[in-house]
């Protein structure tokens, strides 16, 4: 399980290291994609192709549908980790989620999300304000 907030700084030629504790979880190889709210996804191999499946079960016969899917599958791409465990973002998704020098790299459960750290910082922040107004909204929904 990916739990947990680490900072880490971008290198010069746009490689990250991924936190220690989530290497050998995470494998050799790692899917790296758009995600929600100007972040980046950061995904397992076998993590990737059970959240694709469910992607491309959706009907293409809804424009939203299709949107969504051209969006997450053609922004993402196969990446290596390398021997110092650093993958590199490629300059698209770097732009996308507005990463500088330092991110933030959080684990939420089944993949990593990839933030600039100052984004990562505000957003947190609004989040923490309402976190009461969140749990009671999910209390009401059954959820927790």
């Amino acid at each position: 399980m990916l739990i947990g907030e680490h900072k880490h700084t971008v290198d010069p030629k746009k490689r990250v290291s991924l936190p220690a504790k989530f290497r050998k979880e995470m494998g050799k190889e790692v899917v790296i994609g758009y995600g929600l709210d100007k972040c980046l996804s950061v995904y397992t191999v076998k993590e990737w192709e059970k959240f694709s499946a469910q992607l491309s079960e959706m009907s293409m016969l809804q424009s939203d549908k299709r949107s969504f899917n051209r969006f997450m599958l053609g922004g993402a791409s196969l990446v290596e980790v390398d021997s110092l465990g650093r993958i590199l973002i490629p300059d698209i998704l770097k732009v996308y989620a507005g990463i500088k020098e330092r991110v933030a790299i959080i684990g939420v459960h089944s993949r990593l999300e990839i933030w600039d750290e100052d984004v990562w910082n505000d957003y947190k922040g609004k989040v923490e304000e309402k976190a009461d107004v969140l749990a009671e909204k999910l209390g009401e929904v059954g959820t927790m």
